[in-house]
């Protein structure tokens, strides 16, 4: 009788558009399985000011985390926050990438988090008309790889890296590929439409991620457009050897 209850107050729900989940199994608070692994440091590239930063907390309160954001004013915000959580928040001014030296990256006026090292399409412009006024500023770049080796202390192990860099994505990856490999798992947002130019595929990355031991394990969010296809999404991968 409970099944065939379920059933019947599952399928009135889809009737007006919404669904039935179990909150235990929900992706937002087991994040796919990762809430149970023991992570202790945590590097998010392209924290803003600190959004991420602060959800991950309440699942592992007792990690390190290592933020990155370029952008002058969200990385202010970013800092203030930092500056009160008792040592366990290290921030740093900068953009990361396959190479050193200034670039100029693309600030979002009304949006800051959309703003990217890559132009936006057409595309993403209609999807987001919010993303149309823009500047243009100059900021530092370096590699993951290199800046974690120049950490005075090295980063404690059962890592987790996050990465939303606005379809930047794969030159992250190739400039920390040993930063990346040391990790437990890394969520990843990926474009599938074309959202910015010479944007990362996501084919592309499950490829990189496959060469460097990581399994495709689902997405913890994802965007839809009008039409019910996906823009975008938050992707899960999992260290297949140290799972």
């Amino acid at each position: 009788m409970l099944g065939f209850s379920k059933r019947l107050v599952k399928k009135t729900l889809n009737y007006f558009g919404m669904d039935l989940v179990w909150i235990h199994k929900s992706s937002k608070l087991t994040l796919l399985g990762l809430k149970s692994f023991s992570i202790r440091s945590i590097i998010d590239v392209g924290a803003n000011e600190g959004q991420f930063a602060k959800m991950i907390s309440g699942f592992f309160p007792d990690a390190h985390l290592y933020c990155f954001e370029p952008l002058p004013e969200p990385f202010n915000k970013l800092r203030q926050w930092a500056d009160g959580q008792k040592g366990r928040v290290s921030v740093f001014n900068v953009a990361v990438g396959d190479r050193e030296g200034a670039v100029e990256m693309y600030r979002h006026v009304d949006f800051s988090p959309s703003s990217s090292l890559l132009r936006t399409t057409k595309i993403n412009e209609a999807y987001y008309p919010f993303m149309q006024k823009q500047t243009s500023v100059s900021v530092p770049m370096t590699t993951l790889d290199k800046i974690m080796a120049n950490l005075s202390e090295p980063v404690p192990p059962d890592l987790l890296i996050k990465l939303d860099v606005q379809g930047y994505e794969d030159r992250v990856i190739r400039g920390g590929g040993e930063t990346f490999r040391k990790a437990r798992a890394c969520i990843v947002e990926a474009g599938i439409d074309s959202l910015y130019e010479n944007q990362a595929t996501f084919e592309g990355m499950v490829g990189l991620f496959s060469d460097m031991g990581f399994q495709y394990c689902g997405n913890l969010e994802q965007a839809y457009a009008d039409d019910g296809h996906v823009i975008y999404l938050d992707a899960l991968f999992v260290n297949k050897v140290q799972r």
